[in-house]
């Protein structure tokens, strides 16, 4: 066999037959040794193993699982790789395919329903084990059907259908959450503004936080929930409105980072200090929004890549013949940041005035 100058690595791709020959046993032995196959003798198996490194040969994995009726590879298939949330659900789902040597093929759709379909038939052509379908939004979408030849499990965005696996974020429980720490902050008079009404997840915020306060025996500050859309700029606009009505409010959960950091804005326009005077909590925790806000804002974090790693671990067990079915709802959690200030801390605030 023909080697590199003072290497044992061959000039060419090194083969099985290359590390049956070094090792001194047949192609079927070195076959098994590699494999793990208990009907190998250690010594052999050992040998085998040995001159492997040697080569620094690696088995072909798309070989490997094609004998075993696997390819190795899924497919994510995404409406909105440009958004705030598909790409942390693709890295925590790579981080959970990485551990079980599984390559990921990406496509985006970009929302458009055609695109999606030659997508999805150009994934199937290239033998995926699996699929995992993000959507652009935390709303229900249809399914892809009953009919496909392999697993698919839907992210973010459920499936219309009960049939099929969805892992999403409790919304309902974030509204809960953000509730919750501005009361243990002390806060009482709590103002909700929030995005889109056409998005359910905008209503779902909201009833976890009505639902927390009537636990507590308080209601909304202002006219109930300020619905809008999801940018600074209705933050802003919102804001003006609500101190319009009332100035007897010391706290705001905001419906997402943007629309928070509008709320600081005009708080602070206004000369309401933040924290001391009024405190502001947002939802997503998009980093370059939120930690970059002044005052650094706490906020609900949907925890997008352990959803991700969730999913890809929920289609791993399909693959294996454990399908699930319905939806899995994942929790959130508060990061809190300057915005805020839980009870206990605002004795290291000076007095408010007055």
């Amino acid at each position: 066999m023909r080697v590199s100058a003072g290497r044992d690595q061959p000039s060419r791709a090194v083969t099985l037959r290359d590390v049956a020959r070094l090792a001194e046993v047949s192609t079927a032995t070195a076959s098994k040794a590699l494999n793990g196959r208990p009907d190998v003798n250690p010594g052999t198996r050992a040998r085998v193993l040995a001159a492997a490194e040697r080569l620094s040969f690696s088995p072909n994995a798309m070989a490997r699982g094609l004998s075993a009726g696997r390819s190795g590879t899924v497919g994510l298939l995404t409406s909105d790789l440009e958004g705030r949330f598909s790409l942390p659900i693709l890295m925590g789902a790579e981080d959970a395919f990485g551990a079980d040597r599984t390559s990921l093929f990406l496509c985006d759709a970009r929302g458009d329903a055609i695109r999606e379909q030659h997508h999805l038939r150009a994934l199937l052509s290239r033998q995926v084990d699996g699929l995992i379908v993000v959507g652009a939004r935390p709303d229900s979408r249809r399914s892809l059907g009953p009919n496909l030849p392999v697993p698919v499990v839907y992210a973010y965005s459920p499936s219309q259908d009960a049939a099929d696996l969805s892992i999403v974020c409790d919304n309902v429980a974030g509204g809960r959450l953000a509730v919750d720490h501005l009361l243990a902050c002390g806060r009482t008079r709590i103002a909700h503004i929030t995005g889109d009404p056409g998005y359910g997840a905008s209503h779902d915020r909201a009833r976890g936080a009505r639902d927390r306060l009537a636990e507590a025996g308080l209601e909304l500050v202002g006219d109930g929930v300020w619905f809008g859309s999801w940018t600074e700029s209705w933050g802003r606009r919102a804001t003006r409105l609500l101190l319009e009505q009332t100035r007897e409010l010391d706290a705001v959960f905001a419906g997402s980072d943007q629309i928070a950091r509008g709320v600081l804005d005009v708080l602070q326009e206004e000369g309401l200090r933040v924290p001391e005077d009024v405190q502001v909590i947002g939802f997503d925790n998009w980093e370059v929004i939120a930690g970059e806000s002044r005052p650094a804002l706490s906020t609900v974090d949907m925890q997008l890549e352990a959803l991700g790693r969730r999913a890809a671990q929920s289609l791993t067990a399909a693959i294996a013949g454990n399908p699930g079915a319905g939806t899995v709802e994942l929790g959130c959690r508060v990061v809190q940041r300057d915005s805020t200030t839980p009870r206990g801390n605002d004795r290291d605030l000076p007095p408010r005035p007055g």
